[in-house]
């Protein structure tokens, strides 16, 4: 079935005008989504490199052996959080490239009377997909984050009951 932008759901000048915003509006709805995301992704990512180099600041201080291996261990669950906040922002900002991409399909659909829908099937799927990746890489470091909590005791643990 073939997509026209420019084509209206009826008849009705008020009808193309709200569809034609309704279809503008989305893609800013999500690229703005996308990039709070990335600024809260980034922060995360500054404060966890902070955290690496005082920790590497310690290590290279004379250090006893059993303080050694725990900053040995909080070093290497940063490394890995850095890893995951790395992908979250590298998808994040595909996400966001594609997003920008839909609305710009959208722009040549509507000047150019042509069918994009192909494009932006294409691009606002990997732009979701992307943000959904992305979110998914940001939990994966949450969870690394809670785990070290816990592991150092920075965290008590739930009484058993």
């Amino acid at each position: 079935m073939p997509f026209h932008v420019s084509s209206p759901p009826s008849g009705d000048a008020v009808e193309l005008v709200a569809h034609l915003i309704q279809m503008a509006l989305t893609p800013v709805f999500l690229l703005s989504a996308i990039g709070t995301l990335l600024g809260l992704f980034n922060t995360r990512l500054a404060r966890v490199s902070d955290h690496m180099e005082h920790i590497t600041e310690l290590l290279d201080a004379d250090t006893s052996g059993s303080d050694k291996a725990r900053l040995t261990s909080q070093l290497s669950r940063l490394k890995s959080r850095t890893l995951m906040l790395d992908a979250s922002i590298a998808l994040g900002a595909i996400g966001g490239a594609s997003t920008c991409g839909a609305a710009f399909a959208l722009f040549l659909g509507g000047v150019r009377n042509t069918q994009v829908a192909g494009w932006l099937f294409t691009l606002f799927g990997v732009a979701l997909g992307c943000a959904v990746f992305s979110l998914i890489a940001f939990l994966g470091d949450s969870l690394l984050a809670w785990h070290g909590l816990h592991r150092d005791g920075a965290m008590p643990r739930p009484p058993k009951a």
